[in-house]
């Protein structure tokens, strides 16, 4: 392995949330999508629930019960197959972070 790629494999990210999933671990454990509620819940391997709505995401919010239930869980993010649809985790923690009500 030359210097050059030990550099950029060592390389350690400056962005806060990849250092939350890439250095420390952070993880999806669990997902559920439920369309009468209008809402994807997501469980942290930390105890955190992540929440979004379902109708923030045109294929998801169309597709039946089958198609929402087959998902595959990598940890770092979702992907439906039969949907072509695929959510990071750095996705939710965005959007949570952007959600916040951080005026008093």
């Amino acid at each position: 392995m030359s210097t050059s790629e030990n550099k950029i494999e060592n390389k350690k990210s400056s962005d806060p949330i990849d250092q939350l999933i890439f250095e420390g671990g952070l993880r999806i454990k669990r997902l559920w999508v439920d369309k009468e509620l209008d809402l994807i819940i997501v469980l942290l391997n930390n105890k955190k629930i992540l929440k979004r709505p379902l109708s923030n995401f045109d294929k998801l919010s169309k597709a039946n019960p089958e198609e929402l239930e087959n998902f595959e869980n990598d940890g770092i993010g979702i992907h439906w197959p039969d949907l072509d649809e695929d959510l990071s985790l750095r996705g939710f923690i965005k959007y949570e972070l952007s959600s916040m009500d951080l005026v008093a």
